[in-house]
């Protein structure tokens, strides 16, 4: 068997590529590229080592395939997708498990045996005339105990070069390696492409086999990043897997941020925000830094919960993003050096234009769609956007002036706070704090919400379930992940405050925060971690006192902010909080082997909102509790 796994990686690899392999030294490693590139049928193998000759390699041929093209300013290259492969295919998604298992109503999944079958089927030949890419990832940071080495095979170099620029290096992660079945795999080809887009999205396919036997993602005729980089959502399920069977972390949609204090103190959050809900915003708020912005593994290290960026890119949505309102993110995106644009503008200048760039739109450019003009419009009348609402832009966090100074520390930052944000328009108050750990995981987390789009703000029930805003990356069943987030504190010495937060209160169709604001929530949790405020205690939470936000919003934002407006802004509004309760609870009926502290805690705040209403009414200002 090593005589003919030797022979198909030189000859498709050639003998001095293939020795980039073999000094892995790592058989099952080798097993498995042998095994697809037998399977696939490439012309060619390329095994990046991350030496600079290579990562420049996996660059020059993502321009040579024609799958991204460079623009005028040095580094700039764009890539566009098919009109039908733009976002996350859920429908084309699936977690693998065997006959009879059961995840939740949420989570899509298939029979393991059947849906490995029919994956290799449509993987068969798929690779034929093309070149297979062999990319190694370090999902973590490099030389740390939170971090875990991946592999990921493509036919794409436009994936391949998005993977060296959103993850840390991996090739000599592997030579370390103790245990050395203990890799992450992704499997990827855009398969036959029609003017240089994937032709037959009917076979689109994305399968999460999380069987520690296999720990394999197979992904098949897309090109779009969020079906095509294994490294990242992808890896979410079969991380999520492994710190529930091993018991001891957890990965999390969360970013990371460095909060600033008063005597150069920087707290560490971590947040977990549904999409539209500010998440993006939050992390890159002014003063503060950054360490990452999607992907977390957190884990109790020496009685301190501590906490890695999976990452050490951003593929992030471009769309409204300008020089006012994200002005870090802006200057990288127009500034030289290496960024990945997919699916905006090339203007007649050939750069990079994208909605909402705060720029004069140009006459006319060349978009996924094809030729576009400014008075070009659809069948309604509209004008047609001049990029896609999904379009993207691939950066290194590093490019950032914000960049935390620990963002690639091997021992990651210690978790001060984590955050949960949902996008409510008459519930919930801008900031709270849970009473304690299990409080918040229960109640804030757990229940999280969100409206799904402007248009449906403050009509009761079109709300989007979406705990810990990682719903649609489970792999595990609702109530276990539940149960893993309530027990890994349980060897911390002081477990990180958690927060709640809402940026998104109206009265009469308008919002009563402003986008400023959460710069002041912030700085009042970190005090609140601190122990240098105290706060009312509500039926819900701890909420601000008037006297230090007035403080705050005239240190953080040099304004004034008046009695009557906190009062409003944090008004408990008893009826709605009640809704949610019953909505919450009407959901977890549903979720098989539910905690039942979680319904525990759901009546203990339903009973206290209750209590405060009978003596005070259905809307109670601070000042009256």
């Amino acid at each position: 068997m090593a005589m003919a796994t030797e022979n198909i990686l030189e000859r498709t690899a050639g003998k001095k590529n293939y020795q980039k392999l073999a000094a892995l030294k790592n058989q099952e490693l080798i097993k498995f590229v042998e095994k697809y590139a037998s399977h696939c049928n490439p012309d060619k193998v390329f095994i990046c080592d991350d030496s600079p000759a290579d990562l420049q390699y996996l660059r020059k041929k993502a321009i040579q395939n024609g799958e991204e093209k460079k623009l005028a300013t040095p580094g700039h290259t764009i890539h566009f997708d098919s009109e039908k492969d733009q976002a996350r295919a859920k429908g084309d998604t699936a977690v693998l498990v065997p006959a009879g298992f059961q995840l939740s109503e949420a989570i899509r999944t298939l029979e393991c045996e059947a849906a490995r079958e029919e994956v290799h089927e449509i993987l068969k030949g798929m690779m034929e005339g093309r070149e297979m890419f062999v990319i190694f990832g370090c999902l973590g940071p490099n030389n740390s105990r939170f971090s875990i080495p991946a592999v990921q095979l493509s036919d794409s170099a436009y994936v391949a070069h998005n993977e060296i620029m959103l993850f840390r290096q991996g090739y000599q992660e592997f030579k370390k390696l103790k245990d050395p079945k203990r890799f992450f795999k992704f499997v990827h080809s855009q398969g036959e492409l029609e003017n240089g887009v994937t032709k037959s999205l009917d076979k689109r396919r994305i399968y999460m086999d999380v069987d520690p036997q296999y720990e394999t993602v197979y992904s098949t005729n897309n090109q779009y990043g969020g079906n095509s980089l294994g490294f990242k959502k992808h890896a979410m399920r079969l991380a999520i897997a492994r710190a529930n069977r091993e018991g001891s972390w957890l990965c999390e949609h969360m970013f990371i941020m460095g909060v600033h204090g008063p005597k150069s103190r920087i707290t560490y959050f971590s947040g977990a925000y549904p999409s539209a809900c500010g998440k993006t915003s939050t992390a890159m708020v002014k003063g503060e830094t950054i360490v990452g912005d999607d992907i977390a593994y957190l884990r109790v290290v020496d009685g301190e919960l501590r906490v890695v960026n999976v990452e050490k890119g951003m593929f992030g949505i471009i769309g409204g993003v300008n020089s006012k309102d994200d002005p870090v993110i802006f200057e990288a995106l127009t500034s030289q050096g290496e960024v990945i644009f997919s699916n905006v503008l090339i203007d007649p200048d050939n750069q990079a234009r994208w909605g909402g760039d705060g720029r004069p739109m140009p006459p006319k450019g060349l978009n996924y769609a094809g030729e576009w003009t400014l008075d070009k419009v659809d069948a309604e009348g509209k004008q047609k956007p001049m990029s896609h609402p999904n379009a993207r832009y691939t950066i290194q966090i590093s490019t950032l002036k914000n960049r935390d100074s620990k963002a690639d520390d091997p021992a990651g930052v210690p978790l001060g706070g984590v955050i949960y944000g949902g996008r409510d328009s008459d519930t919930s108050v801008p900031v709270q704090q849970a009473f304690d750990w299990s409080h918040g995981i229960l109640t804030m987390a757990a229940t999280l919400e969100s409206e799904t789009t402007f248009a449906t703000i403050g009509k009761t029930g079109e709300r989007t379930f979406n705990p810990m805003s990682n719903i649609d990356f489970l792999s595990i069943p609702l109530a276990e992940y539940i149960r893993d987030d309530l027990k890994i504190v349980k060897n911390a010495r002081k477990p990180p405050a958690i927060f709640a937060v809402n940026y998104f209160l109206r009265k009469e169709g308008k919002f009563i925060t402003s986008m400023d604001d959460k710069r002041v929530w912030l700085k009042w949790m970190d005090l609140r971690v601190s122990g240098e405020v105290d706060a009312i205690k509500t039926p819900t939470g701890f909420i601000p006192k008037y006297d230090d936000l007035k403080n705050l919003f005239n240190q953080v934002l040099g304004a004034e902010y008046a009695k009557d407006k906190y009062s409003e802004q944090f008004t408990i509004r008893i009826p709605q909080l009640l809704d949610k309760i019953q909505r919450i609870y009407e959901v977890y009926k549903k979720v098989p082997n539910a905690p039942k502290e979680l319904f525990k805690a759901l009546e203990e705040q339903r009973r206290r909102l209750e209590e405060l209403r009978e003596r005070s009414g259905d809307y109670v200002r601070p000042d009256d509790i």
